[in-house]
């Protein structure tokens, strides 16, 4: 692969890149730079997290060396599970599992946060990253946990996370730190504190949250009702988990928001761009030869033109998604079908 399809492999389908010229110098400099990726183990993965891990699995054909990051002691701070660390534990082991079974882990290497506080280097770098932010900044900065800025006054350990998740990325270290766009002012505080302390400055790369299937409209990353907008763990019926039998993707996708022609905002579609066509590399429509007969789709460019014509039914859009998820899905379902003990602790109350 050379080196202009390295490049468009990590930008493909990216909301934001700070910036794009880092990252075409950044693999011109290096054949395998380092990457990361953090989840709050917190339940089980949603379909909407599936672009997540299909950018995971680009970083890693460009040559990344990936890291997927299991931030246990964020959880706690984010009050997930119940604030069990035991639970939360259990949850990455099935979130790494869940990599495995969806066949993802090809060059990626999975690290917790527990490792990295137990260095007095890390809290040192803490204190330093918190030390090169202000305490407004560092409030508005808990929109990263999916919290509101007012909530920062809920207990004082939310505001550790910010100067945490930025400390983070030094002490791995990486070269380009990812996630979802949610995530951007985190990233952002990332490259402010490393320009003041002339630290190697981090590539910033950001993919689209997938919308509700109940909708609500585009989201905006400074929008205060961005977390009621999103697809969300804490709203199952936003969303459909991984894994799902078939049935229950084929039925959340029946009742999903899918407005005709409409781009913005529509969940069936975004599933669609950023999780079926990139994972599977094709978008398959059965339909009767009375209603125009099968497509095929393999560009994104011709699939949005066809649908702001006019020229695909939603009907047909949700069932044509619900087969790609099934598809995608199928090994986790599998696996977790003769392991069910990966998900025990996860349907336990609290």
């Amino acid at each position: 692969m050379d080196l202009e399809e390295r490049v468009a492999l990590v930008l493909r389908n990216a909301q934001e890149v700070l910036v794009n010229e880092e990252v075409r110098a950044l693999l011109a400099r290096e054949d395998h730079p380092k990457a990361y990726i953090g989840y709050e183990p917190s339940g089980l993965f949603t379909v909407g997290q599936l672009v997540t891990i299909a950018k995971v699995r680009d970083l890693a054909h460009a040559g990344f060396q990936v890291t997927v990051f299991l931030a246990d002691w964020h959880a706690l701070i984010n009050d997930k599970l119940g604030g069990s660390l035991e639970r939360i534990r259990l949850a990455g082991r099935a979130m790494s599992e869940t990599f495995r079974a969806l066949e993802a882990a090809e060059g990626v290497r999975f690290r917790w946060a527990k490792d990295l506080v137990a260095s007095e280097n890390y809290w040192a770098r803490v204190i330093r990253c918190a030390k090169a932010m202000s305490l407004a900044r560092a409030k508005r900065a808990v929109t990263i946990m999916g919290r509101k800025e007012d909530e920062a006054e809920v207990d004082a350990a939310k505001l550790f996370y910010p100067a945490m998740q930025v400390a983070d990325i030094f002490e791995l270290p990486v070269d380009l730190a990812y996630a979802g766009i949610d995530q951007r002012r985190a990233h952002v505080l990332a490259r402010e504190v490393a320009h003041h302390y002339g630290w190697p400055v981090p590539v910033a790369l950001h993919t689209p949250l997938i919308s509700s299937l109940k909708g609500g409209g585009r989201m905006n990353i400074d929008d205060p009702g961005l977390m009621e907008r999103k697809m969300s763990k804490s709203d199952p019926t936003s969303g459909i988990p991984v894994p799902s039998p078939d049935a229950v993707v084929e039925d959340r996708l029946k009742g999903a928001f899918c407005p005709v022609k409409e781009v913005e905002g529509n969940p069936v579609l975004e599933l669609a761009r950023y999780v079926v066509l990139p994972w599977l590399g094709k978008l398959e429509v059965e339909r009767p030869a009375k209603y125009g007969g099968p497509l095929s789709f393999s560009k994104e460019e011709e699939f949005l033109a066809t649908w702001k014509e006019g020229k695909l039914h939603p009907q047909d859009l949700k069932a044509s998604v619900a087969v790609g998820l099934q598809r995608i899905m199928a090994p986790a379902n599998r696996y977790f079908a003769e392991h069910p003990e990966a998900l025990s602790a996860l349907k336990a109350p609290g």
